[in-house]
């Protein structure tokens, strides 16, 4: 009797052998290396992010809110522009202190207007120092400091002084004196500090030397009237005429004394 056959769906599935295992995962593997170098190749990559430049002192002072007026000095000016050019050359930095809007509306109605343009770029390259400090340097620094304004006389300067205690820096010109307050910003290779005041040079706002007395003018005397010059020439002949009578006697002594020295000596020589 032949043996009965069973269906192939109740036949027991062949056994799975390591190999095939092994192959299947080979595969699988290699599959997905394909897809991801795929993938890959289709995102765009990524660029390096551009090397940061210098700072810009008007974008800084704008950031900050409050400095509206120096701003505007220093475009009226061409200072902003000079200092960017700095900034972007120089090694030893700049140092800025930021008078706030505060400050400039404090100054006399007209002061600013009253100066000419000229004055108006020192006034703003007073408030830059040629290297760049921190807060901390200050403490150790050599007075008077040089700004960046300069005149007849040189480069102005000003004196920053730091009270150790209470870490407190102190900035005067003679003129003026005013705490620095906060940090605007503050990373090499520029420093901006801000301050309650403008800075006010002792060459333009100083007190001015007073003006040098005119000379005395010359005393003439009232012109002679016609009488007292015809008296006055009268009496030159009379001065002459006394001299030469004077003269006249002199000699008539002088003969007088030479006759009787040659009588005496006739006479002695009839007595011998």
């Amino acid at each position: 009797m032949h043996p009965r056959l069973l269906p192939l769906h109740c036949l027991p599935p062949p056994p799975i052998t390591m190999a095939s295992t092994s192959v299947s995962t080979v595969l699988n593997l290699f599959i997905l290396a394909i897809l991801a170098a795929v993938v890959a190749r289709a995102q765009p990559t990524a660029s390096p992010p551009a090397p940061a430049g210098p700072p810009n002192i008007t974008d800084i002072l704008a950031k900050g809110g409050q400095y509206t007026s120096f701003v505007r000095l220093l475009h009226s000016t061409r200072v902003a522009d000079q200092l960017n050019i700095q900034l972007n050359s120089t090694y030893n930095g700049l140092t800025v202190f930021a008078p706030t809007d505060n400050a400039f509306n404090a100054l006399k109605a007209g002061a600013l207007n009253a100066l000419s343009g000229q004055e108006q770029i020192e006034l703003a390259l007073f408030h830059v120092l040629p290297r760049f400090y921190s807060l901390t340097a200050f403490q150790t620094v050599s007075n008077p400091l040089l700004t960046e304004a300069s005149g007849k006389s040189g480069q102005w300067t000003l004196n920053v002084t730091a009270v150790t205690s209470t870490q407190q820096v102190n900035v005067s010109t003679g003129v003026v004196e005013v705490p620095v307050n906060s940090a605007v910003h503050a990373d090499s290779p520029l420093a901006v500090y801000s301050v309650e005041k403008v800075l006010l040079p002792y060459e333009i706002f100083g007190p001015k030397p007073p003006a040098a007395a005119p000379a005395p003018a010359k005393k003439t005397g009232p012109p002679a009237a016609d009488g007292g010059s015809s008296s006055t020439t009268a009496a030159a002949p009379g001065d002459g005429s006394s001299g030469a009578a004077a003269l006249k006697g002199r000699e008539v002594g002088w003969g007088f004394v030479a006759g009787v020295g040659l009588w005496g000596m006739v006479a002695a020589g009839n007595m011998l």
